[in-house]
């Protein structure tokens, strides 16, 4: 019982905390505030939360999962490259709906890691159609600093970069290092470009046709026919 009444509670203050950081200029909260809203005594908050940090914290993992959700609701079309552009967009759209959330949720690991996560599923489908000029990890690591330095500049200077394509231009710019285009001939290693595809196609699909330890093994060695750079 106690278990429910703290899981109300807690939903109830990171609510709070989070309308109060939507309103905020500079991006912090007040504890004294978010109790009141939520009709709790402070000793509450930091016994669910430990401290201010804590809470927040509690808030960008909730901004993460809205923002999980929002990426399930995406159509999934059978061009990942198309979906991979949308997914683009529809971040820089959610930076300029909650720009106090955003910015919160990029100063938090566990936030960047799930999100980081996410894109990389997309592009384990973009290297399963041949679309993908490294590994889906790297081009990961390679997208999302820019969508995310292209949401923050435009959140925290929009008056610096006035440029209304800006955000086109510097995803279709990242996208043209990490995508191949469809009518690009095999590059100088075919057998590495191979190996990528039929990696990421099982992962996305599996095959039952080998034992685990045949399936560990192809694994082992698809890996070592296309290396991470």
């Amino acid at each position: 019982m106690q278990d429910g009444a703290d899981a109300a509670v807690r939903a109830a203050l990171i609510e709070a905390a989070g309308r109060q950081l939507a309103c905020s200029a500079d991006g912090d909260i007040a504890t004294r505030a978010v109790c009141e809203a939520a009709g709790v005594t402070q000793p509450v908050l930091y016994r669910l939360f430990r401290d201010k940090r804590g809470l927040l914290d509690a808030v960008a993992d909730a901004g993460s999962q809205r923002y999980a959700e929002r990426k399930k609701s995406l159509e999934v079309t059978g061009d990942p490259v198309a979906d991979l552009r949308a997914g683009w967009d529809d971040h820089m759209a959610f930076a300029a709906a909650n720009p106090a959330l955003y910015r919160l949720m990029f100063t938090s690991s566990t936030a960047h890691r799930r999100i980081l996560q996410l894109l990389e599923a997309i592009l384990v489908r973009c290297a399963a159609a041949g679309a993908l000029r490294t590994t889906p990890r790297l081009a990961a690591q390679l997208i999302l600093p820019a969508n995310v330095g292209a949401a923050l500049s435009l959140i925290a200077q929009p008056g610096l970069y006035d440029d209304p394509a800006l955000s086109h231009r510097m995803r279709d710019a990242v996208f043209a290092a990490v995508l191949t285009e469809p009518s690009t001939p095999p590059g100088p290693d075919p057998v590495r470009g191979a190996a990528r595809q039929l990696r990421s196609q099982l992962a996305l699909t599996g095959t039952g046709r080998l034992e685990p330890v045949e399936a560990a093994l192809l694994e082992r060695w698809l890996e070592r026919m296309d290396p991470a750079d």
